[in-house]
């Protein structure tokens, strides 16, 4: 069997092989909660990495392609049940309800995404016993959970590079790019060994982080925008009661008419409890809060029986100018697929306050700022998703996103949304205004530096000078397709060259 050019990995793979089946897949599942641990909050890529070539190390020992999935399963079953911890979150909102469905909604998360990388596993082991399969199907299988049921692109193996100055890759490559580049340097690594070689990686990762990183943010122009952010710090549990209502409601609008001279004003996702045919007045006194400055915010409104997960625009009438509504929603939370049956078992969105669920908008939008430019309005789970935001109708000035990160609790989720933010605004070349309820809300710039932000569970204002885009990047105008171009080639080739020893 073959561990690579020096067989170095033969002794632990013997030992690993000696233990019982139930030992090998607890140790798995718990070499895969550390390899998490390279996502935010934690940042520990070195951890992830060790991972990753642990796994390639000892995938050629395993003897058949079902013992490779249960392999890849339960590693990513630990990865996935660590990351995704804040998932039991939403569930405690209203406890009395739908507290009893957490325990239940982690396990069939982590067990869920899990099925992928044994997915990856199994396929890579089918057709042979090469580490190098295993690279590019896992990096494969992260692409296709990034869109399968709508998809779910949190935590993929590139994200953590976040936090380091390797992340400018996204620039150029995208988050597929990066996942591919975590597991073909752990591959690189694999086949050095303890040898001397091993310094090739090394020097390579060295270079890259002295040559990609970006240094500090420039000093802000004199006549770039100003735009103030606005977190009210509404807990989930508490938004809509109505002893709270004013409370909340006084917090916004004082927060809105701090002093300053912001030329916007942005709130963050249903940042009223109110639909928006409703609140005539309180836009009339957003605009007046603001003296007369433009105010973004996130507000639900209803259009012929169906309810939408909104973001407008207000100008300094208290009119609304520009509407933009979500179609990317989130399944089980703003809607329930199936849901008219769905709703005869009394299951409805967690984050739905009508029954129906809400209806999706018709695709991508822009909002033009006075004085600022164009802009990508993005609600909260639309942020995740690097190939929709690539697919905005004009290149934007700036990407709005608004969102109610309360749902998340004080958790990790928080951090790795706002890591993805961050790498979309990488990806893009263009900054972006991150608004969270509860926090983290940030201004981050073209190469995903964070100017300024209000800290997560508190409340408060930022007025920011809005950074330059920088030039289209190579992402933004190809996208994905070079890297799945990649592993589609790759991918056959791999298959029509089945290797004997592939059982």
């Amino acid at each position: 069997m073959s561990f690579g050019a020096t067989g170095v990995w033969a002794r632990p793979a013997g030992w690993v092989g000696a233990l019982h089946p139930a030992v090998r897949l607890i140790l798995t599942v718990v070499a895969g909660a550390v390899a998490g641990l390279g996502q935010a909050p934690w940042g520990v890529w070195p951890l992830t990495l060790a991972g990753l070539v642990v796994m390639l190390a000892l995938f050629g020992a395993l003897p058949g392609w079902k013992a490779a999935f249960w392999r890849g399963w339960a590693f990513g079953a630990g990865y996935f049940g660590l990351t995704l911890h804040w998932i039991v979150n939403p569930f405690y909102v209203d406890a009395a309800r739908d507290g009893w469905m957490a325990p239940f909604a982690l396990v069939f998360m982590a067990s869920g995404m899990a099925l992928f990388w044994g997915l990856a596993f199994a396929v890579a082991r089918a057709t042979g016993r090469s580490y190098w399969r295993l690279v590019v199907f896992w990096t494969g299988v992260e692409v296709l959970r990034s869109l399968i049921l709508t998809g779910f692109p949190w935590v993929l193996i590139g994200h953590v590079w976040m936090g380091t100055p390797l992340a400018q890759m996204a620039a150029w490559i995208g988050p597929h790019g990066l996942t591919l580049f975590a597991l073909a340097l752990a591959g690189a690594m694999v086949w050095c060994g303890l040898r001397v070689w091993l310094a090739g990686p090394v020097a390579l990762v060295a270079a890259g982080w002295f040559l990609l990183d970006p240094g500090p943010a420039p000093e802000a122009t004199a006549d770039a925008p100003v735009i103030r952010l606005v977190q009210p710090n509404m807990p989930q549990h508490q938004k809509f009661d109505p002893d709270m209502v004013p409370v909340f409601y006084n917090r916004i609008m004082n927060l809105t008419a701090r002093e300053g001279s912001p030329d916007l004003v942005v709130w963050p996702e249903t940042a009223l409890p109110w639909l928006l045919d409703q609140s005539d007045e309180v836009l009339m006194t957003a605009s007046m809060q603001a003296r007369g400055v433009p105010v973004v915010m996130g507000i639900q409104r209803r259009e012929e029986g169906r309810y939408f997960n909104s973001m407008v625009l207000v100008d300094q009438n208290g009119q609304v100018t520009e509407k933009y509504d979500k179609y990317h929603l989130v399944p089980f939370g703003e809607y329930v697929p199936f849901g008219e049956l769905a709703a005869r078992f009394d299951i409805h969105g967690l984050a739905s306050s009508e029954g129906g669920g809400f209806t999706a908008g018709t695709g991508p939008a822009m909002f033009h700022l006075p004085g600022i430019g164009a802009a990508l309005p993005l609600i909260c789970y639309e942020g995740i998703f690097a190939e929709e935001v690539n697919a905005m109708p004009e290149r934007a000035r700036v990407m709005l996103l608004v969102t109610n990160d309360a749902w998340f609790g004080q958790l990790a989720g928080p951090y790795q949304h706002l890591a993805q933010g961050q790498l979309r605004a990488i990806e893009q070349g263009i900054p972006m205004v991150r608004v969270a309820n509860t926090g983290i809300s940030a201004l981050i710039d073209a190469e995903g530096r964070i100017l300024g932000a209000v800290p997560l569970g508190e409340a408060g204002t930022l007025d920011v000078h809005l950074p330059p885009a920088r030039t289209a990047t190579f992402y933004s105008r190809l996208g994905d397709l070079p890297v799945i171009m990649l592993l589609l080639v790759m991918s056959g080739l791999f298959v029509a060259w089945r290797t004997r020893d592939s059982g």
